[in-house]
């Protein structure tokens, strides 16, 4: 008797253990995947690193600015107006300014 006990205890576990792990990617498709877009940040808007001197988020000097970012929806970085940046558009890497 003891061991069909101990049967059903643990075949419940188990069936509650894959039943969590099978929920798990649910959530993770819930969440878009995301980039760092540099030269899109206002001024103080940044989403960190914002170059020498500077500590993170919030720390830009000027609106955009080539090495500080924000982060985007994956895909659409290229797409932001940066007028700082060789392109007109966000950057995927940090760059120097065109003035």
């Amino acid at each position: 008797m003891s061991n069909i006990r101990n049967l059903t205890a643990s075949l419940t576990l188990a069936l509650t253990g894959a039943i969590a792990l099978a929920s798990l990617p649910a959530h993770a498709a819930d969440k878009p995947a995301m980039e760092k877009c540099f030269g899109v940040a206002l001024k103080g808007q940044n989403d960190c690193k914002a170059g020498a001197g500077t500590t993170c988020a919030g720390t830009a000097k000027k609106d955009y600015q080539g090495n500080a970012f924000k982060v985007v929806t994956a895909g659409t970085c290229t797409t932001l107006k940066s007028p700082t940046s060789p392109t007109g558009h966000g950057q995927l890497e940090a760059f120097a300014e065109k003035m």
